[in-house]
């Protein structure tokens, strides 16, 4: 077992922060969301769905270019129109906490996380374009290339969504200070 002084950085978890850390969020008991029911946070929750139809109609984009079956891209119209639905309500509750918690604007994976976010909405609204009126002419070639940049995209703000969470204690039950650690 590794001792604080053998870790580079961050005692717990032992793993190499992608973008910064700061030893004294550690000690610290997090900052909870500005939007909760209960103190139990809304944005992780709300990204479940949207996530989930985002990268399903990555998937029925996929099977429609390799069957060709007018099911698969109607399929991927649907889900595309509920991941952008879903997407917009996770942004609202996102950009609360962002607006409100100085500590998410200290953090460069808080700012990774908010532009990937309103990037692959963007991205979602002109897939969603594309397909308006004719969901199949719409899959090939654009929007299955936008439906593999938003799977990309999202991966990537997951990754520094959980930073926020799990490195710095953002939206967590806890006391700490809104501005710093």
């Amino acid at each position: 077992m590794e001792t604080r002084q053998q870790t580079s950085s961050t005692p717990f978890p032992n793993i190499p922060p992608i973008i910064e850390s700061d030893d004294r969020e550690y000690q610290d008991t997090g900052v909870p969301s500005t939007v909760a029911i209960a103190g139990h946070p809304l944005h992780p929750l709300s990204v479940i769905f949207p996530i989930a139809f985002l990268a399903g109609a990555l998937v029925t984009d996929a099977v429609y270019w390799l069957l060709r079956d007018e099911f698969w891209a109607r399929a991927s119209f649907w889900l595309i129109v509920a991941g952008l639905g879903g997407g917009v309500i996770a942004a609202i509750i996102g950009m609360s906490d962002f607006l409100q918690i100085e500590r998410v604007r200290k953090r460069t994976a808080g700012w990774a996380h908010m532009i990937l976010n309103v990037t692959l909405l963007v991205l979602t609204a002109i897939n969603l374009a594309l397909r308006w009126g004719n969901p199949i002419d719409g899959v090939l070639p654009w929007g299955l290339v936008l439906s593999t940049i938003v799977g990309t995209l999202t991966s990537l703000s997951g990754w520094f969504g959980a930073e926020l969470s799990y490195r710095h204690k953002i939206g967590v039950v806890g006391a700490g200070s809104r501005t710093q650690p």
